[in-house]
């Protein structure tokens, strides 16, 4: 089994970074406000300026926290359902900050894919998705590909039964085993 598993608030709560960083250069905004994707509309943040951030944040990747304490551990497991590989959107730039921080952490995984944007992993040849990405949800659904959506405030809205939810990396070992 081929899974593809996601950086960007699935691994890395970069938007904890990012907060961090916004924080301080404006009104503040706490993660629960958070309700959709494109969330910097609902803020007048300029989109370029978001993503600009973003990579400002991936630069000092070692100020970004893990999503949850055990990610090498459940990462290992997982290794043993399947190859594992990470799937991430990104500006090229960031790929050697994010390889970084998850040498660092010690995450396993076979290989390590980027593409430019999100809802391209759904054209990739995996099993299964392990994703927080709302877009990439409806791209991963309308190409039947199999997903495990990793809870986050901004994804909360998606509700359709082919997609298999969890609130922690390790629930995806038994929902992989049963699907």
């Amino acid at each position: 089994m081929k899974i593809a598993l996601d950086v960007d608030g699935v691994l890395a709560d970069v938007i904890t970074a990012w907060l961090d960083y916004s924080n301080s250069i404006r009104p503040k905004i706490v993660k629960h406000q958070i309700t959709n994707w494109e969330f910097w509309k609902d803020f007048e943040i300029d989109p370029f300026d978001f993503y600009a951030e973003l990579s400002l944040c991936w630069k000092n990747w070692m100020f970004i926290p893990k999503t949850e304490p055990e990610l090498s551990s459940v990462t290992k497991s997982l290794s043993d359902v399947g190859q594992i590989d990470i799937v991430t959107a990104r500006e090229r730039s960031t790929d050697n900050f994010v390889k970084s921080w998850l040498e660092h952490h010690n995450i396993f995984y076979d290989n390590y894919v980027s593409v430019i944007d999100g809802p391209m992993k759904a054209d990739l040849d995996y099993d299964i998705f392990i994703d927080d990405s709302p877009l990439n949800a409806e791209k991963f659904l309308k190409n039947n590909k199999k997903m495990i959506l990793y809870s986050q405030p901004w994804n909360e809205h998606i509700q359709d039964n082919k997609i298999h939810r969890i609130l922690n990396l390790s629930e995806a070992i038994e929902k992989i085993k049963s699907i």
